[in-house]
């Protein structure tokens, strides 16, 4: 009946020899200070980048060949790099020779767009560093294991659990986000005791 030839596609699907290498379209993406030092990276391909020196190798390069060119895009080491810079930040996104610029260049723009709405705009370097950790998220919302999950910013900074109200957490004091806590545990008790 209907349950064998249901489970019987399903075993066709599952049989197919799917090229699963195009969805690993992400080697890497950089952020690097207006020095080349970097601020913050992940590398996705172990062949390429099997230790530190060479993603540091490989920094160095693209900064020297980035950083003074007007383009948004280059070749380098075999790698398609798409890059914006702000201020005292440049950004990179790295993909296979073969890949489509446009997925990367849509990466791209999430990632600064991600990082510019987290920073309230102030795109730079010291604000960065001090959003450190949702910066971090950020980049894993974005790639994982160099698989493109989200492009739309706004996406990215809700799985980050960045609300706007949280943003402003350095203008109350400890006790009012101990008694704003209080105030919310006692709400789910109460709602909790209704049901």
């Amino acid at each position: 009946g209907a349950a064998t030839t249901l489970s019987h596609r399903i075993a066709e699907i599952m049989s197919l020899d799917l090229d699963t290498s195009s969805l690993y379209s992400i080697k890497g993406l950089a952020i690097l200070d207006q020095d080349g030092n970097r601020v913050l990276a992940k590398y996705y391909d172990q062949e390429l980048f099997p230790t530190q020196k060479e993603q540091r190798a490989f920094e160095k390069s693209l900064f020297q060949k980035t950083n003074k060119a007007n383009a948004e895009i280059i070749m380098l080491d075999g790698l398609i790099c798409v890059y914006r810079s702000n201020v005292d930040l440049f950004f990179y996104v790295m993909g296979g020779n073969s890949e489509n610029e446009l997925i990367l260049v849509a990466a791209l723009n999430c990632l600064y767009d991600s990082i510019s709405l987290v920073l309230r705009k102030n795109v730079e370097k010291k604000a960065l560093v001090d959003n450190m950790d949702v910066a971090m998220l950020i980049l894993d919302e974005i790639c994982d294991n160099g698989v493109l999950l989200e492009t739309e910013p706004q996406a990215v900074i809700s799985r980050c659990a960045v609300r706007q109200d949280e943003l402003t957490f350095g203008d109350q004091s400890i006790s009012q986000v101990g008694m704003s806590l209080i105030g919310s545990a006692k709400d789910q008790l109460k709602w909790s005791l209704l049901k």
